[in-house]
């Protein structure tokens, strides 16, 4: 079989509208359908951030605008966040491999992934989603709802969510039977819809799951020879906007540690990406982790661009 490779694509590279994402995808499913060419067996794993708070927004809303439509519970807002991305990725996949005579399936699998409930992410949430806003905007939603609010890398101020750490993903069976078959799948969309286990049966969790970290522990359950995330940047830099910044070709596990250590990496932002691509190549030594920009995946994979990570 063809070397097996875990995509985790941000959430916030979809664009803030259906048409946007719609336009945004063929993009995406361009690099996709060319790693495809390079002999790859891929699974995508997606960000949710700003589409789970829109559609948990839009439900908010017409709730408490008399528009006679039931509160939606948050976990709920993070299945429709999967269906609706997953739907737009599937089309454009389809529509790239049919342009380059591929003929290869494209399943999205809707993907729960089990979290600890006494996990400390619930009583200190971090994870930004939905729309950004002024200090002013923030302060009020805050007093009315009862959110929290951070400063999100100088672009405005959005609600934070608990983000605990994924600890299994319920329909990795599911995934690993499609990839057998060398279809094209999409899980962990958002992270997973987070999931408690109670008596043998799983309940949603009002919480985003970091998409980096699902999708990391996705690619060391299927033992993937490779972690590639995507990002707005062709390469990780150390002192990022600063006169010395510097770009990084390659990254060692020490060397990664050492640099977070010294705080060179943004919690909200760069961090869960490196911190990720770690926990992959410790579980799975002979495995590579890339961070790349979407525009550079093939080039990253062929050791041209891309910040490398290896054990």
């Amino acid at each position: 079989m063809s070397k097996k490779l875990v995509i985790a694509l941000g959430g916030n590279a979809l664009g803030d509208t259906p048409e946007e994402q719609l336009e945004l995808v063929k993009q995406t499913a361009k690099t996709i359908v060319e790693l495809v060419e390079e002999g790859c067996t891929v699974i995508v794993g997606h960000g949710n951030g700003p589409q789970v708070g829109m559609i948990n927004l839009a439900m908010e809303y017409a709730s408490s605008n008399g528009a006679n439509t039931p509160a939606m519970p948050f976990p709920e807002c993070g299945a429709m966040s999967q269906g609706y991305i997953g739907y737009h990725l599937e089309q454009a996949i389809k529509a790239e491999l049919a342009s380059h005579n591929i003929d290869k399936e494209v399943a999205c699998v809707i993907t729960e992934v089990v979290v600890d409930e006494n996990d400390p992410a619930f009583t200190n949430p971090t994870k930004p989603i939905g729309l950004f806003y002024s200090k002013e905007e923030a302060d009020q939603i805050a007093k009315e709802k009862n959110y929290t609010f951070v400063e999100d890398a100088g672009r405005g101020y959005r609600r934070v969510v608990p983000s605990p750490t994924p600890k299994e993903i319920v329909q990795l069976n599911v995934v690993k039977q499609l990839i057998e078959h060398d279809d094209i799948v999409i899980t962990v969309g958002g992270g997973g819809i987070p999931v408690i286990k109670k008596n043998d049966k799983v309940e949603g969790v009002a919480a985003v799951i970091d998409k980096d970290k699902s999708s990391s522990k996705l690619a060391q359950d299927l033992n993937a020879e490779m972690l590639v995330i995507l990002t707005a940047v062709d390469r990780v830099c150390i002192n990022f906007n600063k006169p010395d910044q510097k770009e990084l070709a390659k990254m060692s596990v020490s060397e990664a540690e050492q640099y977070i250590k010294e705080g060179h990496f943004a919690p909200g932002s760069m961090l869960p990406k490196v911190e990720a691509c770690l926990e992959f190549v410790k579980n799975n030594p002979e495995g590579k982790a890339i961070i790349t920009s979407l525009e550079k995946a093939r080039e990253a994979l062929q050791g041209k661009t891309g910040t490398i990570i290896e054990a």
